[in-house]
């Protein structure tokens, strides 16, 4: 049995669907065929029946208005008249006196020794058969001045019966037709029911073999399995632009970690050559050392933030902060930590509440103003401006300094990038700050963008969804 069991289940989807319904087809029609059949035969029975009594109806009414005295006076050529004129195909008519022996009979087609003469005081059917023949018989009984004598109507079903085989076999052959036109049917539309599930099978295959650049069919069926193909195709492309973001971060943290590690090890090297006997190499290369190892942390401490950036659980602990009075305390403690720059804000009337983290918030100003302030060269000076329009806050933070190539701004947002290496490699940072502030913001639907003109400053522009609060007069 589980041997059974295990079979059938590693049978395809496919031939499961066709199958099941075929099996249930075949059910439905033959219940429906076989209903029919039997209220047919019971129908055309009573049929056969009510034909009957009419015609033992007409007979009595016809003997009752003879008024026959005699036996005798029911063999005259008139009552075998009349018999004759309402006997039917296949059909047998005979009187029964009261001693029970036959006084007339008249048939078509019809074998009287099929049936025993019986007499009988009341009316009733029977159904009895001689070798294949179905025959029907109705008895009643009509008076004679001397007692009572039988009528006997009885009527070959050969006809009912051929009818009846015919049907059924008509019905056989039709079900067996409907049943292979379902199976067909069922075949083709689990076949087109199951195309989007082989696509993604087969494409799931080639992504095995090929890559994550595989990709299914475009299937317009407009089903859920439709949905589901453009899904996986989506799911695919987010896939793959991840997979190739994460070995782009890869190759660039090796490129960036590269080169301190590759001066810490070359600075050890010459301190256990001559630094142990050398004051001078010595304090040269412990300064070195410890530079690059800061910037090693630097490094560490910017991709933790970046992986933090990039969680979807960012949006936890939000708060509402008023933006205006929450920019005037950052901007407080910027000050304190470059007293050479001067800063200038500018507000319009806003007073707009944000939903989001307070530390988020607070690193994103301080990404994009510690960038304003390396990068603004002799020109110190920042202006900070914030405005509402169409329910977003912007925040706006221009600086007036060495600016940015237009060639560079699209790479100003990857991570590691850093703008004219050569000219910047002096000034502190990793090329990890904007990328932060970019995922944090996208974590809050907000957007940050740039505009840029080389030796006249940058402008980094913020927008957040503004929160609207019901006010009470």
């Amino acid at each position: 049995m589980k041997h059974l069991s295990s079979r059938l289940k590693r049978i395809p989807i496919l031939w499961k669907l066709m199958v099941g319904a075929t099996l249930l087809m075949f059910l439905l029609f033959s219940t429906y065929n076989f209903a029919q059949y039997l209220v047919l035969k019971h129908w055309m029975l009573n049929q056969e029946q009510d034909e009957l009594q009419v015609m033992m109806s007409q007979i009595q009414s016809y003997l009752k208005a003879q008024s026959p005295t005699t036996e005798d006076m029911l063999k005259s050529p008139d009552v075998n008249s009349y018999m004759l004129n309402i006997l039917g195909k296949n059909q047998m008519i005979r009187l029964i006196g009261s001693d029970g022996e036959e006084i007339l009979q008249v048939n078509s087609d019809f074998d009287p020794t099929w049936i025993p003469t019986l007499s009988t005081t009341k009316a009733y059917l029977q159904n009895t058969m001689h070798n294949d023949d179905h025959i029907l018989v109705y008895r009643a009984p009509y008076m004679l001045q001397k007692g009572t004598g039988t009528v006997e109507i009885a009527t070959n079903l050969e006809t009912f019966d051929h009818f009846n085989r015919t049907l059924l076999w008509v019905m056989m052959f039709g079900g067996l037709f409907a049943v292979f036109i379902s199976a067909v049917s069922g075949w083709a539309i689990a076949n087109q029911f199951l195309r989007p599930i082989k696509a993604l099978t087969s494409t799931i295959k080639n992504v095995k073999e090929k890559g994550l650049q595989e990709r299914v069919e475009n299937i317009e069926n407009g089903d859920e399995l439709s949905q589901l193909a453009r899904l996986f195709n989506d799911l695919m492309s987010q896939l793959e632009i991840s997979f190739r973001q994460q070995t782009q971060f890869v190759d660039d943290a090796s490129h960036e970690l590269r080169t301190p590690i590759t001066i810490l090890e070359g600075h050890l090297n010459l301190l256990n050559r001559w630094g142990k006997s050398n004051q001078a190499v010595l304090d040269e290369s412990l300064a070195a050392s410890l530079q690059e190892v800061r910037r090693l942390k630097g490094l560490v401490q910017g991709l933790l933030a970046l992986t933090r950036a990039e969680s979807t659980a960012l949006t936890e602990n939000m708060e509402l902060i008023r933006v205006e009075s929450y920019l005037i305390e950052v901007l407080d403690r910027i000050k304190s930590l470059y007293p050479e720059f001067s800063f200038r804000m500018e507000t319009f009337g806003t007073d707009s509440m944000l939903r989001i983290n307070p530390i988020h918030f607070e690193q994103i100003l301080l990404i994009v103003i510690d960038n304003a302030v390396k990068y603004s060269a002799d020109q110190r000076k920042i202006d900070i401006q914030c405005h509402e329009e169409n329910n977003v806050v912007c925040i706006s933070i221009q600086d007036y300094g060495m600016g940015i190539p237009s060639i560079e701004i699209q790479h100003v947002f990857d991570r590691f990038y850093r703008v004219d290496r050569a000219r910047s490699r002096e000034i502190d940072g990793t090329g990890l700050g904007l990328a932060i502030a970019k995922n944090l913001i996208h974590h809050y639907q907000g957007e940050i963008s740039l505009v840029s003109a080389e030796d006249e400053g940058t402008c980094v522009k913020l927008k957040f969804p503004v929160i609207k609060m019901n006010t009470k007069k």
